[in-house]
């Protein structure tokens, strides 16, 4: 109707010698339009923005708290036996790494650090499992579980060195109990928060307990317990040094004590920042394989 509408119109015009009014022409829509592109140009633009700030604001901060720290020690502020500058306490970090034991003191914490932190998540894993899928173990551990909290785990140490003796073996059980909660409950959070739809289509489907926790429980509770063993691996670290300083060992705690009592600040300084970075590195490890599994 619309074309013979338009054909009427124009033979009208026609026969009475007016102008043939010219329609005009609707071009076909593109299956692409290019607000599509632009779309992606900014997303990948927020996403440019986004890292920016994550990235400039604490590298701002950092170098303007060296650059106060390098002050106040230049200018005499604070005497460099209490607090040694930015520089030297570089260059003696470096010949430390490159020339000293200090590599061989970190290895050794990190064997303990370890140790403590597969104990640990060995005892963890399969205790969260129970509390989160039986209301009976849930409500017979969960309230010793909390009431051992209420004692810090570092104030066990001696008891440890009266029970194990001295050694990687009381080092590693003081890591185990550091890393042991935090596994704990970031396990049973994420089973907890499963969709019971999922898991109630997938019995419907047949699977069975094994397939069940293989192939959909453990991937879809795989970043909360990768965010609880992040947090328990940094812990260890502290477990370990501890450790050392009660149950002696040959790993920074025991490079700190002897520092200690040898007043040596620049050498304190400069097993703290190895500590510093040790823990950084073991949480950014667990930190990518945590990306890595959200990811998949």
């Amino acid at each position: 109707m619309g074309e013979g509408y338009g054909s009427g119109t124009a033979a009208t015009a026609v026969a009475r010698g007016e102008p043939e009014a010219v329609m005009p022409r609707r071009e076909p829509h593109s299956p692409r339009p290019p607000r599509v592109r632009k779309t992606r140009e900014s997303g990948g633009g927020r996403r440019t923005g986004a890292m920016f700030r994550g990235v400039l604001p604490p590298l701002v901060f950092g170098l303007a708290l060296l650059l106060v720290w390098d002050i106040v020690t230049r200018t005499g502020a604070v005497a460099e036996f209490y607090l040694p500058g930015p520089v030297d306490l570089a260059r003696y970090f470096i010949d430390q790494v490159l020339h000293d034991s200090l590599v061989d003191y970190t290895w050794e914490t990190v064997r303990e650090a370890l140790a403590g932190s597969g104990m640990g998540i060995g005892v963890a894993l399969p205790l969260g499992y129970l509390i989160a899928r039986s209301d009976l173990a849930a409500a017979a551990l969960q309230p010793y579980i909390a009431a051992s909290q209420a004692v810090p785990a570092v104030s066990l140490a001696p008891l440890l060195a009266l029970w194990l003796g001295y050694g990687l073996l009381p080092i590693a059980v003081l890591c185990a109990l550091l890393v042991f909660f935090p596994i704990l409950v970031n396990t049973v959070l994420g089973l907890r928060a499963l969709d019971p739809e999922v898991l109630g289509a997938a019995r419907v489907d047949g699977v069975g307990w094994w397939g069940m926790f293989w192939y959909i429980e453990l991937p879809l509770a795989l970043p909360s317990i990768l965010a609880g063993v992040r947090n328990g691996l940094t812990l260890s670290i502290t477990g370990a040094v501890v450790g050392e300083f009660v149950m002696g060992g040959d790993g920074l705690g025991q490079l700190l004590s002897v520092q200690r009592q040898a007043a040596d600040t620049i050498g304190l300084f400069s097993t703290l920042v190895m500590l510093a970075l040790l823990a950084a590195g073991l949480y950014g490890v667990v930190r990518l394989v945590e990306r890595l599994a959200q990811r998949d």
